[in-house]
């Protein structure tokens, strides 16, 4: 979008990019209002967490699950820098779906801690993650958890995919637990075609690659 355009268009107090993301999960939730956790101090105002928060969806597409989507990774207000660019911000939000967990006795915001975690260390390191990317993480993904899911791969959410938004466009990419032994396997040939190999056999048993703690 022009600039000229974007300013006679949007107003500089306006989430314009938060909006579209919320746009697009009203067409997938049309009757739910997600439990959202959102952070105290925003990131730009010197805050220690990148993600202004993240919302809780219930799915019952597939399997019961919860459907975390997160708010930051992307360009979510006013950006008039921004509104010519191909891509906003770093182009992508996290998603996560997860079968409820008889650990959690509430929202399983340890979600939560791991986005804001994955999100440190794109603003930190400055390498951002994309499709069929995988990242060890250093012990089982819920802490203190007898479980073999210990890494994540990513891969374009089945059911959000990629939307263009008035600050350029977001994909949606979906974080995957994999297993320990699936990640030393990825790990000696860390090709992309390996990754979408593994993922699309995941995908014949469980299409929307939900996440499940008590896999082997």
């Amino acid at each position: 979008m022009k600039k000229e355009e974007y300013k006679n268009k949007f107003v500089e107090d306006e989430a314009v990019g938060w909006f579209s993301i919320d746009k697009s999960l009203a067409k997938l939730y049309p009757n739910q209002e997600p439990k959202h956790y959102g952070t105290l101090i925003k990131y730009m105002l010197g805050g220690e967490d990148p993600l202004d928060g993240v919302s809780i969806y219930k799915s019952k597409n597939q399997k019961e699950h919860y459907h975390f989507v997160s708010y930051g990774m992307s360009s979510l207000y006013y950006d008039l820098k921004n509104c010519e660019e191909d891509y906003s911000g770093w182009g992508f939000e996290f998603t996560f779906r997860l079968i409820p967990f008889d650990g959690d006795t509430e929202e399983p915001k340890w979600v939560i801690s791991l986005m804001q975690n994955l999100a440190k260390y794109v603003f930190s390191s400055k390498k951002w993650f994309e499709e069929y990317h995988f990242i060890p993480a250093n012990g089982p993904i819920r802490l203190n958890t007898e479980t073999d899911i210990t890494a994540i791969a990513f891969v374009e959410d089945p059911e959000m995919g990629t939307i263009k938004t008035p600050n350029g466009k977001v994909q949606f990419l979906q974080m995957v637990g994999i297993t320990t032994k699936e990640y030393e396997q990825l790990k000696q040939n860390p090709k992309t075609t390996e990754t979408k190999k593994l993922l699309d056999r995941l995908k014949k048993e469980n299409p929307l690659l939900i996440s499940d703690l008590n896999r082997k």
